[in-house]
């Protein structure tokens, strides 16, 4: 049984502080753990021959780096609750430094799977950060720090593609994997000495701290809500983002260099974050889940607007990414919540769900592009946050 001490834990919560300094620390570290995950995406046709991977299985290099992440979300991330954070963030960014290293020097397909499946598991160490800052953070301010911190996250995950690809010219798929080692390498020197520690006052065995992280899921029904339309969300987002570049390619004469300045201006609806996080303080958090609930089906809708102008997409990726954001940023601060003492198994389930939202967008991406084309590829996608939007009216006509 899970046990706590919660006159103490709130002590020794009041008793630190974040600087902007450390938030803009902690917000770089998501963001540059994150992007482990998506360095590999944009470059898997010059990966897997190298390797002797053949084209159709190519994906799998994707796929089980996105698999290795949400097992450790569901496996790893609950031991935030049950051990020394500090000492868990820095000991998974290294074994991700080792692993990503291990992936630029190995030449046989079937361990270069292995090591996507462990890069993932390895780079849960940024969802261990957010819960920590929301612990250290004042209650006043805990929204808009922990949208500070989540603009880095997804800064690190919109940038990661168009960085991979400009790095693949100059240095080789090899050297890719190579610098985001050395990196995660600087980034746990830099945690070991500037992180506080945190101890958490939870004294469980293993299995019953993992069988608390669904009895969680079952008693909150806040979590469940927050965790489904931030999947459904999350689901439009990836298939927007694995079918925009194949549209530009196909239909507009885009270049790699090109897709990759694409990205760079989707980038813009990190802003968000921020915003999210005062929206939140300021007892705004409803409001601003309608208006991202609403905004994420119609910037779609604006993808799916007949013409040959690529512009439609770059107002589609602007308007869809904020609303992405906007979203997690306030579901983050309302599951946060439920229980301060439970905050990176509240975590682990809100983000598993979108992960999984997110792994499945990618899977259905490619057959439905190929049968219907982006327009209706588009309208198919919208009824994704527009089926969330319905659920979170629904919920609050009966409140």
């Amino acid at each position: 049984m899970l046990t706590g001490n919660p006159a103490a834990t709130a002590k020794a919560e009041q008793s630190a502080s974040l600087s902007g300094l450390m938030v803009a620390f902690l917000a770089f570290c998501c963001g540059a753990v994150v992007a482990n995950l998506y360095y590999a995406q944009p470059i898997v046709e010059l990966i897997a021959p190298q390797i002797g991977l053949s084209s159709a299985n190519a994906s799998l290099i994707v796929s089980l780096t996105q698999f290795g992440y949400a097992l450790g979300l569901l496996l790893l991330v609950p031991l935030a609750d049950l051990m020394e954070n500090r000492r868990l963030v820095v000991g998974f960014t290294l074994a991700a430094s080792v692993t990503l290293l291990c992936a630029g020097l190995t030449h046989s397909p079937s361990m270069f799977l292995i090591l996507s499946l462990l890069i993932g598991l390895t780079s849960v160490a940024v969802q261990i950060l957010v819960p920590l800052a929301a612990h250290l953070a004042p209650e006043a301010t805990r929204g808009r720090v922990v949208g500070n911190i989540m603009s880095g996250l997804l800064l690190g995950i919109l940038l990661s593609r168009p960085l991979s690809s400009l790095l693949v010219e100059v240095f080789g798929w090899r050297g890719v994997f190579f610098s985001a080692a050395a990196l995660m390498a600087v980034i746990a020197v830099i945690m070991a000495t500037a992180l506080p520690r945190r101890v958490p006052t939870h004294q469980a065995t293993y299995p019953a701290l993992i069988g608390s992280v669904f009895a969680l899921a079952r008693r909150h029904p806040v979590l469940r809500q927050r965790s489904l339309y931030q999947g459904l969300l999350f689901a439009s987002f990836s298939l927007f983002w694995t079918l925009a570049p194949i549209e530009l390619i196909r239909n507009h004469a885009f270049s790699q260099a090109q897709v990759a300045i694409f990205a760079l201006v989707g980038a813009v609806g990190a802003v968000a974050a921020p915003i999210a996080g005062r929206l939140a303080d300021a007892g705004h958090g409803r409001r601003g889940t309608l208006a991202a609930l609403l905004l994420a089906p119609v910037s779609l809708l604006i993808a799916a607007l007949p013409g040959s102008s690529y512009l439609w997409l770059v107002v589609c990726a602007v308007l869809l990414d904020f609303a992405v954001q906007l979203n997690m940023v306030l579901g983050q601060r309302e599951v946060y919540a439920i229980d301060p003492h439970s905050r990176a198994r509240l975590n682990a389930v809100y983000m598993t769900s979108i992960f999984v939202g997110g792994a499945l967008g990618s899977l259905v991406a490619s057959p439905l592009y190929e049968h219907f084309g982006w327009n209706l590829s588009a309208v198919t996608v919208a009824l994704l946050p527009a089926l969330a939007l319905l659920m979170f009216l629904g919920r609050k006509a009966e409140a």
